[in-house]
């Protein structure tokens, strides 16, 4: 695939990597609409009760759905306001708690971590496909456009949801590690990345997972923005970066999840 351009930054080929060279020094991305309603919910995975913190925009039909799944930190206010910020921008996003199991989220960051770490996978996958069955029990949401995105320890798992579930419709990877490279054959989904310059433990895993992604024939595109460390976009050291790739990752999702 030749190069492409998101947002005049541009990004060569199937997965390959790109440093951003340039970025626009623009406020937060405009919303189209301003006015959300967020709430906790809860619902069932298996026989256990899910937790998690769901927002909606004012529309008058029906929006795409989107999956945020948490840092290592758990469901954090940079996760609740993340959730809010896709509902401004057009979406029903919902995040949740994937400590329910344990009583939720704790106060402390370290025993979130220690708690995070030790969740099975399979278990992991199974809340994750019980949250998307719950989008689709409700009327605001379009059951057949449903993305997920996340963060950190939740990036990694969003690339590894797009393998587990042909269902997903889109999916976006901020500075996650990447699944195993015999699992990405199964991705169905259009995938997003955006990494960070000053994070070579993640971007050390880049070039094989472009090399699986090319052999794959899969479409993942992604960029490396500058100067901008792991979790830029929750520590806003530099928000016009901050700013601009979350344009990007809107502009993606209303790509493919808008679509008919």
């Amino acid at each position: 695939m030749g190069v492409r351009r998101l947002v005049g930054w541009s990004v060569s080929g199937i997965g390959a990597v790109a440093v951003v060279a340039a970025f626009a020094l623009t406020a937060y991305p405009s919303n189209r609409l301003s006015d959300i309603h967020a709430e906790y919910v809860k619902y069932l995975s298996g026989k256990d009760t899910i937790t998690a913190y769901i927002a909606y925009p004012e529309r008058p039909t029906a929006a795409p759905g989107v999956i945020v799944i948490h840092e290592i930190f758990g469901v954090s206010d940079f996760v609740r306001q993340t959730t809010e910020q896709l509902a401004k921008d057009g979406f029903v996003a919902i995040a949740p708690d994937l400590l329910s199991r344990g009583g939720g989220t704790p106060a402390a960051g370290d025993s979130a971590r220690q708690r995070i770490v030790a969740l099975p996978p399979d278990q992991v996958t199974a809340d994750l496909d019980a949250t998307q069955a719950y989008l689709k029990t409700l009327k605001a949401v379009r059951g057949d456009a449903i993305g997920v995105i996340g963060f950190c320890w939740g990036g990694g798992q969003s690339f590894r949801y797009a393998t587990n579930n042909s269902a997903v419709k889109a999916f976006v990877v901020c500075y996650g590690p990447s699944p195993r490279a015999e699992d990405i054959a199964r991705i169905r989904a259009k995938g997003l990345g955006v990494y960070a310059e000053n994070d070579a433990r993640i971007n050390a895993g880049l070039p094989d997972m472009a090399a699986a992604v090319k052999q794959a024939g899969k479409d993942y595109q992604y960029a490396i923005y500058p100067g901008v460390g792991h979790g830029f976009l929750r520590a806003r050291d530099k928000p016009e970066v901050a700013d601009s790739a979350w344009r990007n990752v809107i502009q993606f999702f209303r790509g493919q999840l808008e679509k008919k």
